[in-house]
């Protein structure tokens, strides 16, 4: 269903995706690292799930977000490999080991004690299994989380991904990102300092819908639902909303079980101020400059000295050098773009809830 507002899983309840479908798939298939990029909401997690459910071989869907979360705001070797052989001994496509007690696994040859082992030795376990069963994929989810793994800022896991990349042909990885530049910063694939530098990789980005295909997505889940709407209010929301598909998918549900436009788009931005409230919580944690930064563009103040001015009369002094940082780095977390001198919020119902 378009309206469901939960990841989909399958393709039938997508709309409009099958060229990221087709070029992630490719990817898959052809190249040993892929990444899917696009800002928040804008339905990644969806075509990642259902192109992993239609890859021929074996996909292993990991959400960073979860495990960063696991560890309390940091991510160790332990963490991923005790989650990695939860799935081994799960049900589904990846359950070889379902009722089997986890002190030791033997499969393709290999041996591993899964309390005692390292990430090298489950990417040599599911080579294995690859060679069997067709190549296995380790699909992570919100991938700039990764850069919490361990000590050195995700270094040891890039290290052992690009042990993977040169020595077990049948493992894959696909990395999916939301804060894009931080997740090039992390991967790293143009740094020479990176363990990844200079690997080959493909990219599939996900853009918002169009105005035309924003008015056809409403009205094509309308119609799903057998509910009648005015071509006026699916206009109407695409103004407020744009063609974020996440906050389609929200409005969209909410239209349906209020049957009232007023009544769902409050509910919608709603949510929606619930959410980015706590993802500028997580923000102010790294710097209390950005919500500063993120209030002074929304409310129009678009060039480097308004924003300065802005900053300084609400949190004290701060250098130009700290101010190009921080901005750089809202930039490539996704969530403000520089067009012509002037920044401008990339998601309009961010924009509107931040101007209040």
């Amino acid at each position: 269903m378009l309206f469901d507002p939960r990841p989909k899983e399958k393709r039938e309840d997508m709309f409009d995706r099958d060229r990221e479908f087709e070029e992630l798939l490719r990817g898959m298939e052809e190249y040993p690292i892929t990444i899917l990029i696009g800002i928040r909401r804008v339905g990644k997690s969806s075509i990642l799930k259902v192109a992993l459910r239609e890859y021929d071989g074996i996909g292993v869907y990991l959400d960073a977000r979860r495990l960063y979360a696991a560890g309390g705001g940091t991510m160790s070797q332990s963490i991923l490999v005790e989650e990695l052989t939860r799935i081994l001994a799960g049900k589904g496509r990846m359950g070889f080991l379902a009722g089997v007690k986890l002190e030791r696994i033997s499969l393709g040859g290999i041996s591993i004690k899964p309390r005692e082992a390292t990430i090298i030795d489950v990417f040599e376990l599911l080579n294995g299994i690859g060679e069997r069963s067709g190549k296995v994929l380790l699909a992570f989810d919100e991938a700039q989380y990764l850069r919490f793994y361990g000590s050195r800022g995700g270094k040891d896991l890039l290290a052992g991904i690009a042990y993977a990349y040169d020595s077990l042909p049948n493992l894959g990885f696909v990395f999916t990102g939301s804060e894009v530049g931080l997740l090039h910063d992390f991967m790293g694939i143009d740094d020479y300092s990176s363990p990844l530098f200079g690997r080959v990789y493909d990219e599939v980005e996900v853009k918002p819908f169009t105005r035309e295909l924003s008015e056809e997505f409403l009205w094509r889940g309308f119609k799903e639902v057998g509910l009648s709407v005015s071509r006026g209010d699916i206009q109407r929301a695409v103004d407020e909303l744009d063609g974020i598909p996440g906050w389609l998918v929200e409005f969209g549900f909410n239209y349906w079980k209020k049957r009232n436009f007023q009544k769902a788009l409050e509910t919608t931005m709603a949510k929606a101020r619930t959410m980015i409230k706590e993802e500028l919580l997580e923000l102010e944690k790294r710097s209390p400059r950005y919500p500063l930064i993120l209030k002074a563009v929304a409310m129009g103040l678009s060039r480097w000295g308004v924003i300065r001015d802005y900053v300084e009369a609400k949190g004290g002094p701060i250098t130009n050098a700290r101010l190009a940082s921080l901005l750089k780095n809202l930039e490539k977390m996704g969530w403000i773009r520089k067009e012509n001198g002037e920044y401008r919020i990339i998601d309009p119902v961010v924009e509107r809830i931040l101007r209040g």
